[in-house]
């Protein structure tokens, strides 16, 4: 749902979302490209940002935090997509920073991770990463300012499917320990090698390609297994099937009574634009967020 701006870029997403899916690599750049000199100009004011803390002794175990300048503030934890063999918490010089600078002027710490990639890690390691992450965070939230009884967490693409592994895995056994609230965004939560799938080969380097381990892993039959509030969201114009898995998990979702259960469509935006907008002026989409956040709140505090 783009906001009122900018009609240049309004036409140049809708015609991107027409031809999406016939090569994503391409058009995911042509949206970065878009986006980044709005972003370039987005409001920052307030907000400190300390590059590169270590939360584990890989060279990928690193962090950005975002610190709005109160303190025991909520923490947002974001976790970026790249297809599990690649990507970066700073794809450009603005995205993913701009998701964690919209969170900061909320009034939250925000914490933009990276993580090791496949094939060096391989399933259930993008999990763990998120995992020891937050071990850190928990003994490390006061010096920036946040609350460590207040984490929520944030995933796109893969990123999301690591958060999903987190909350939900039962390999990975942390049922979304010390989490307040999980956001799947553009999340791949079946893992499949389908001709239609453009990231095949990168599910496969993460999971393999056995068809039974595939379906084992897949986030999606770990549905039930996590009270922790859970929104899932995707673009309409989406990398194939992800739309229609995002759907059904969150049926699962609501099938199982899950607490807080959602789901909704980026309408206009694509599986890049879903995250590029954020600090650009729309918030349609992080407002949503935001209320999902205070109804989880509200939701912990009254158990």
């Amino acid at each position: 749902m783009i906001a009122p701006g900018d009609p240049a870029l309004r036409a140049a997403l809708a015609r991107i979302g027409a031809v999406w899916s016939t090569d994503i690599r391409r058009y995911s750049q042509e949206v970065k490209d878009l986006y980044d000199p709005l972003l370039a100009r987005g409001p920052r004011e307030g907000v400190q940002v300390r590059r590169d803390l270590r939360y584990g002794p890989h060279p990928r175990q690193v962090a950005d935090v975002f610190e709005p300048g109160v303190t025991e503030a909520p923490i947002v934890v974001f976790v970026h997509g790249g297809a599990f063999v690649r990507g970066n918490k700073r794809t450009t010089d603005e995205i993913h920073d701009n998701v964690l600078y919209w969170f900061a002027r909320q009034g939250f710490v925000g914490v933009n991770l990276e993580y090791r990639l496949a094939p060096e890690s391989r399933y259930p390691g993008g999990a763990m990463d998120v995992a020891a992450a937050l071990d850190w965070l928990s003994g490390n939230a006061a010096r920036f300012g946040g609350d460590p009884s207040r984490i929520v967490l944030v995933g796109h693409s893969a990123g999301g499917t690591h958060v999903a592994g987190y909350v939900f895995d039962p390999r990975v056994g942390r049922f979304g320990l010390g989490v307040r609230a999980a956001v799947l965004i553009s999340a791949r939560l079946r893992a499949d090698v389908l001709p239609e799938n453009p990231n095949r080969d990168g599910v496969a380097a993460y999971f393999g390609s056995d068809p039974v381990e595939l379906e084992r892993a897949s986030p999606i039959h770990y549905a039930d297994r996590s009270r922790v509030p859970t929104m899932v969201v995707t673009a309409q114009f989406e990398n194939p099937l992800l739309d229609v898995y995002g759907a059904d998990f969150a049926a699962r979702l609501q099938a199982a009574r899950h607490p807080l259960a959602r789901h909704r469509v980026a309408q206009d935006h694509n599986h890049m634009s879903v995250v590029a907008h954020f600090n650009s002026g729309e918030e349609w989409l992080g407002r949503e967020i935001l209320e999902f956040f205070d109804d989880a709140d509200r939701f912990h505090r009254s158990r």
